[in-house]
């Protein structure tokens, strides 16, 4: 299994910045694609981005976020990182790092074993 530790989030103004980050450790670690996730207040927890933990690194993103955040990989620090540019006051959530043996689909929560404990992103108007 893997275990997993988001850092990075806070309080920003709208068109701010942040740079989350997602410490990964255990086994196989290689073998495990990589997301994260956001729960909105009084809302469900929904898809932003993901990353396979290959080479080529395939990426895929939800469409609120298309050219704004960017998620990418350190395997040297066995690290995931969403930088989060251009904040908007619909981004504030519950940020999670998710993790799944490699494979399936990026998007689905439902094929994500395993989660981090969630660090929260608050943009301010």
């Amino acid at each position: 299994q893997v275990q997993l530790v988001e850092s990075g989030g806070g309080l920003v103004q709208a068109g701010g910045s942040l740079r989350l980050s997602c410490l990964a450790s255990g086994r196989t670690f290689s073998s495990y694609d990589m997301a994260w996730f956001r729960q909105p207040p009084g809302k469900e927890r929904d898809f932003v981005a993901a990353i396979r933990r290959t080479r080529r690194s395939t990426t895929l993103y939800t469409d609120s976020v298309e050219g704004r955040f960017t998620i990418s990989r350190d395997n040297a620090r066995n690290t995931v990182y969403l930088q989060m540019n251009s904040l908007k006051p619909e981004d504030t959530a519950v940020y999670y790092c998710a993790a799944k043996y490699e494979g399936g689909i990026l998007g689905s929560l439902n094929e994500y074993d395993y989660w981090g404990q969630g660090t929260q992103v608050t943009v301010s108007s």
